[in-house]
């Protein structure tokens, strides 16, 4: 199997929304950060309503509020330090979560933001899966994977975070399995 996904600091995944920024905005963020400077929104909920109806979005979005109102220390740490941190009450999960990310390495331009409570599993256009460690003996795999209902071993992803429809639930490495890496594929694949 190939070696895990590159993992993105916070410093690129900025550099990369703000990208993402100016080519769906035609603005570049000198100029959004004025605007907004401009119109001293008193709070985070005020700033995401008047972006929102200027039609930033996501992301996009996201860049703008911490711009504004700061950056969260969880974004400062490394990914490595996060993902300890995740599982440092449950050594055992830490290999599920290798097992998940070694079938997605193969996956062309996929790349791992890692955050507070879980790890994104992120396509050229958007995220496609979710991994968290959800109880000390569970890590859950949420997968956006629209014509999926639950059944099987595909279960609700109801608190796995917007845009996730089902997910698969891994208590150990043997059940990272080829069925789960049929599944990988197929929710990368429906979101490229």
């Amino acid at each position: 199997m190939a070696a895990k996904p590159e993992v993105k600091s916070w410093q690129e995944m900025r550099d990369w929304q703000v990208g993402l920024l100016e080519r769906n905005t035609g603005r570049t963020l000198a100029s959004w950060t004025r605007s907004v400077e401009e119109r001293a929104p008193a709070d985070e909920q005020q700033l995401r309503a008047w972006l929102e109806g200027e039609g930033v979005r996501g992301y996009a979005q996201q860049l703008l509020v911490h711009e504004t109102f700061g950056y969260p220390d969880f974004l400062r740490q490394s990914a490595d330090d996060l993902i300890d941190a995740q599982y440092a009450d449950r050594p055992g999960l830490r290999p599920v979560l290798d097992a998940v990310l070694l079938h997605a390495a193969p996956l062309a331009q996929v790349t791992l933001q890692v955050r507070k409570t879980f790890v994104a599993l992120v396509g050229p256009r958007r995220t496609f899966a979710r991994a968290r460690p959800t109880t000390r003996t569970r890590v859950d795999v949420g997968l956006r994977l629209p014509d999926a209902a639950p059944g099987g071993r595909l279960l609700s992803a109801k608190g796995l975070g917007d845009g996730m429809d089902v997910r698969v639930a891994l208590s150990a490495v043997d059940e990272v399995d080829d069925e789960f890496a049929v599944l990988l594929r197929r929710t990368y694949a429906a979101n490229v």
